[in-house]
């Protein structure tokens, strides 16, 4: 048996399906972006009149992924030291991995209690994101 999370703080999902799934101990986040949940505006995005990416800010957008992860957990009862994996998407690896792995460190100083971790580099995500997080959390009730 399952149960679905939806996280009301955390930016609306951008296809049909939940911000979260619990299933026993184990807690399923969905692939999270850096969107503001407020305005669904992108942090350090500028674009051209077209809506194309001009430039965007790694940094404010990997701060902004994890206060959005961050809400899921929240709201599924959950905090950040419950995470035990993370899978992270960049679009630029080569650009962008030291400022990505920087600010992870900030989150998670001590290797032996961070989550494990593994860092993708694609060529695309579904919005004009630069970063996505999938997560993997143990929620106990």
């Amino acid at each position: 048996m399952s149960e679905t999370i939806h996280a009301p703080s955390a930016p609306k999902a951008v296809g049909n399906y939940p911000h979260a799934r619990r299933v026993g101990e184990l807690l399923f986040l969905s692939g999270i972006g850096p969107r503001d949940p407020a305005t669904d505006a992108i942090p350090g995005n500028e674009l051209f009149a077209d809506g194309r990416v001009r430039r965007y800010d790694i940094e404010a957008q990997t701060r902004a992924v994890f206060a959005n992860v961050q809400a899921v957990l929240e709201a599924s009862g959950a905090r950040w030291d419950d995470l035990v994996d993370v899978t992270v998407y960049l679009t630029d690896m080569a650009r962008d991995f030291k400022a990505y792995n920087a600010i992870w460190a900030e989150y998670f100083p001590d290797p032996a209690t961070a989550p494990c971790r593994t860092t993708l580099g694609i060529t695309a995500l579904p919005t004009p994101i630069a970063i996505e997080l999938k997560c993997t959390a143990i929620a106990k009730d």
